[in-house]
């Protein structure tokens, strides 16, 4: 016997031995399944390194390792990601955004229509779904899947070029309110792009287990996921491996891009009260924009930021049309139509300086908003705020000092923040990804239990 059981240990000491060996040795396999965030806003895809235990989100050829989730069209092609949003303001009705708000969705005529009146492109109603209106040399109609399907495709190149081999197999991402018809028609897309979905998990799940949170002594588990356009809160219950959303609430329209209009409404205001009118260009308009969304990224980190831009602008005093205009970009675009051969136009520098206490009081009641949802899933969810055990916080929006004050003041104690909240989701789902694809070391899979009763609270 006791030599049996010599013969046993020597024989598994030598398996651990050989297992070391390889792994210090032998190149290690190459991922088969990559893990995509399919985002509204953003989208990225990334994938688990066998052997290292380790997500690598993949970047762009330029070093991104997000790409905006834009699809442009012209006569001659499809642009999708940043050359697609480089073409969004001198192209505006044929560039796609926000695909992921009617992906498998059915309307009412009003309810689309309601809807559409936000957008630069037109929306059209088809027997219950919504499809976009495209116009270049020819006039067709294009569906959110085959947006997405674009994106997906685009992620996929990225995938391939960084691993070096052909990919066809994925794990997707979606909000954990999706029901099962918005789940499909994501499939739909992703399956358009050449692309089999192996499984599909849920945005909260999947940031909980970028944190880790799969494999910790945790039981409740709050996920605030704050984007570009929308604000979502889910409350997980976790036993084990198991996660359970308890309750889920947000808001559709509040977002980055809510707190960049209103730093552009206050930048508008200064230049019509400096030079009595606006810069007419859409190309100035869009550098404005951009130069908006720097400052906002760089007030997380700083005290104050600069604005400093050349604008051509029409010399002439203000009328009380424009004085009275609830929207100065419409002003600024009737100032265009006025101006076709650009005469009486002079060349000024404008700059201007925003501090973080400026950038906060434009917003802060948008800020304090983010708190209703919160309220709403710990209600629901028959839970005390101190009795959840993490905060995690997703999306780039989470980033904004004052909205993680405003959390951490509500709960009382600070939020986990340990994870780059942009790549969250796709850092969990990538983990996801190497599960499915049998990836060494295996890690505690994610199991979700559906609560099909459940729905979504939104607040606009």
């Amino acid at each position: 016997m006791a030599g049996e059981m010599t013969i046993l240990g020597s024989a598994i000491l030598t398996l651990l031995l050989a297992g070391y060996l390889a792994q210090q040795y032998l190149p290690m396999p190459t991922p088969k399944v990559i893990g995509i965030d399919l985002g509204t806003t953003y989208c990225s895809v990334g994938v688990f390194h066998p052997g290292t235990g380790k997500v690598k989100v993949i970047a762009d050829s330029s070093g991104h390792q997000s790409i905006p989730s834009i699809v442009s069209f012209t006569e001659d092609d499809v642009y999708a990601g940043y050359e697609g949003l480089e073409l969004a303001d001198s192209n505006p009705q044929n560039t796609i955004y926000d695909a992921k708000r009617f992906i498998g969705k059915t309307f009412t005529h009003e309810e689309l229509q309601r809807e559409s009146d936000r957008y630069p492109f037109k929306v059209l109603y088809k027997n219950g779904e919504a499809v976009y209106s495209i116009k270049t040399n020819e006039t067709f109609t294009v569906t959110p899947e085959y947006i997405g399907s674009q994106l997906l495709l685009t992620l996929k190149k990225m995938a391939e070029e960084y691993l070096g081999l052909p990919v066809s197999k994925a794990v997707i991402s979606v909000p954990a309110e999706f029901d099962e018809r918005q789940r499909n028609y994501t499939v739909k897309a992703a399956n358009l792009a050449g692309l089999d979905i192996l499984r599909i998990i849920n945005e909260p799940t999947a940031a909980a287990m970028a944190y880790g949170l799969h494999k910790a002594d945790v039981f409740n588990v709050l996920v605030v996921d704050l984007g570009g356009g929308t604000l979502d809160v889910s409350l997980l219950n976790k036993q084990g491996g198991m996660f359970l959303t308890r309750s889920m609430a947000g808001n559709n329209k509040l977002g980055g891009q809510d707190f960049n209009q209103r730093l552009l409404q206050y930048l508008y205001d200064s230049i019509y009260a400096t030079y009595g009118s606006l810069p007419p260009l859409k190309e100035e308009i869009h550098r404005l924009r951009q130069s908006v969304e720097a400052v906002k990224l760089n007030l997380t980190l700083y005290d104050s930021s600069w604005v400093r831009m050349p604008l051509t602008l029409p010399t002439r005093q203000p009328s009380k049309a424009d004085e009275q205009s609830e929207k100065m970009e419409e002003a600024a675009r009737r100032e265009e139509d006025r101006q076709h051969d650009h005469s009486n136009m002079e060349q000024v520098h404008f700059e201007a300086e925003i501090s973080r206490k400026l950038f906060e009081h434009l917003n802060e009641d948008l800020f304090q908003k983010v708190l209703v949802p919160i309220e709403r899933v710990l209600k629901e969810g028959h839970l005390q705020k101190d009795e959840v055990d993490e905060i995690v916080l997703v999306g780039g929006s989470t980033r904004i000092p004052r909205i993680r004050q405003v959390i951490r003041d509500f709960f009382d104690k600070e939020p986990n923040t340990s994870v780059d909240p942009d790549l969250a989701v796709v850092t969990g789902v990538a983990i996801q990804a190497g599960i499915v694809g049998g990836s060494w070391p295996l890690q505690v899979s994610a199991i979700e239990i559906p609560n099909r009763h459940l729905r979504k609270t939104n607040f606009n």
